[in-house]
């Protein structure tokens, strides 16, 4: 079972996406289908048919939407000690060869690997949870165990980043 935990970005978006389906997308998609249904034969009526699949599409998302964000606990405020990966932290870690890769720890609805979120419940989250820079952790990858140094730990503060400015705390 995926951790309830997300992001207030995230948990806005996921408000967004809700928002929009259940007052314009699915709209739209039953007036067309009501349109469709008014042409005659159902049966062999094309979009008909893909606006019946559209709107189950559309349902079965606004009916995950619903239960996921009454499940849903919402971070909005930094650790105590910003000096350690908990849920929200940018972290950079170097592997054996000394090669950096930064990671920002999500919810598991928010995962992006273009961005280099991961999940809260990922291996590499779940070995630096609680790690400070300069700690040496152990991550089981596909590829067998790898060691990785945790070089840096930050946080955005969540109510800047509401209000949408850009700022950054420093390390503590």
């Amino acid at each position: 079972m995926a951790s309830p935990y997300i992001t207030p970005q995230g948990h806005a978006r996921l408000r967004d996406e809700l928002d929009h389906l259940w007052r314009r997308r699915r709209p739209e998609v039953v007036r067309a289908l009501s349109a469709a249904a008014a042409e005659g034969d159902r049966s062999e009526n094309a979009e008909y048919i893909y606006r019946k699949k559209e709107l189950r599409e559309i349902d079965r998302r606004v009916r995950y939407l619903t239960k996921r964000l009454d499940e849903l606990k919402m971070v909005d405020r930094l650790p105590d000690d910003r000096s350690r990966v908990f849920f929200g932290a940018w972290f950079t870690v170097a592997d054996e060869a000394g090669d950096e890769h930064g990671y920002r720890i999500v919810g598991t609805d928010e995962i992006d690997s273009d961005r280099r979120w991961i999940s809260v419940d990922s291996p590499m989250a779940r070995a630096v949870r609680g790690k400070a820079s300069g700690d040496i952790t152990v991550v089981q990858l596909p590829a067998g165990p790898a060691e990785f140094e945790v070089t840096d730990v930050r946080y955005d503060d969540p109510q800047a980043l509401d209000e949408g400015k850009s700022s950054r705390l420093a390390r503590s």
